[in-house]
């Protein structure tokens, strides 16, 4: 695909298997094409490495965690359960969110986190709301560790954010989905990956073993769940697509 930006002439041309399309630079479609480029360089770039929340580095597209605390806010958890701890930026994330609500609280699993960013995040303000649980995500043991700590009534809200394999994140979504009731959701983060093959750092694989696809598989074969992205609660204008890392990620319990 060639990609032709004219800001002189204020059009966006698109040449695709030598067929050419004209839009207005300045329109929704032309928003679109730009954003899905940005994203694939901002990738290569390491962009959402540059951002921290609360004093700890987050590693997420800023868009991202609006759109979730927009879910987040809607929802209103008794318990946010995450997969995959990195930093620890998002846990903190959730649990200020908890705080500001007035209810939820945050489970993070990893397989492992070090010991600098246990200790950040066991000292941070808002630990109270957190717990760790080390060992793998998919693991029985971690998976018996996890639902024993969310209670029958409680309402959870499940982000997947640790090995992106589709295997695995099916493993993930097998395991976890149970916790989410009706009008909430597992989200598989990350499906940006079936962009991404081609880029410096990606791997041909990932057009088919990615989040996005293991969530539409699960999709397939759980009509309780709805593969749609949440709908926006204010909109003034004509953008409808997120510039999102997580496209075809939420799963919402019907």
């Amino acid at each position: 695909m060639i990609i032709t930006l004219d800001t002189t002439a204020q059009t966006l041309v698109v040449e695709r298997d030598g067929q050419k399309s004209r839009y207005p630079l300045f329109s929704k479609e032309a928003f679109d094409l730009i954003s899905h480029e940005w994203l694939r360089v901002g990738w290569s770039q390491k962009y959402s490495y540059t951002f921290t929340w609360l004093g700890r580095p987050v590693i997420q597209l800023p868009e991202d965690l609006v759109r979730i605390q927009e879910a987040v806010y809607r929802v209103k958890p008794d318990v946010i359960v995450e997969t995959g701890v990195a930093h620890g930026g998002t846990l903190i994330f959730y649990a200020g969110l908890c705080r500001a609500m007035g209810r939820g609280r945050v489970i993070g699993i990893d397989v492992e986190v070090s010991p600098r960013n246990r200790l950040a995040i066991e000292n941070h303000e808002l630990s109270s709301y957190i717990t760790l649980v080390i060992g793998d995500a998919i693991a029985p043991e971690t998976i018996a560790k996890v639902h024993g700590l969310v209670q029958t009534e409680e309402r959870a809200l499940v982000i997947l954010d640790s090995c992106h394999t589709k295997s695995h994140v099916l493993g993930e979504l097998d395991a976890y989905h149970d916790l989410v009731k009706p009008g909430s959701y597992i989200v598989a983060t990350d499906g940006i990956m079936q962009f991404l093959a081609d880029v410096p750092s990606g791997h041909a694989a990932w057009e088919w073993d990615n989040p996005s696809a293991a969530a539409a598989d699960f999709a397939a074969v759980h009509s309780e769940f709805a593969l749609e992205q949440p709908a926006r609660p204010f909109n003034e204008g004509e953008v409808s697509n997120n510039v999102t890392y997580w496209p075809g990620a939420w799963l919402r319990r019907l």
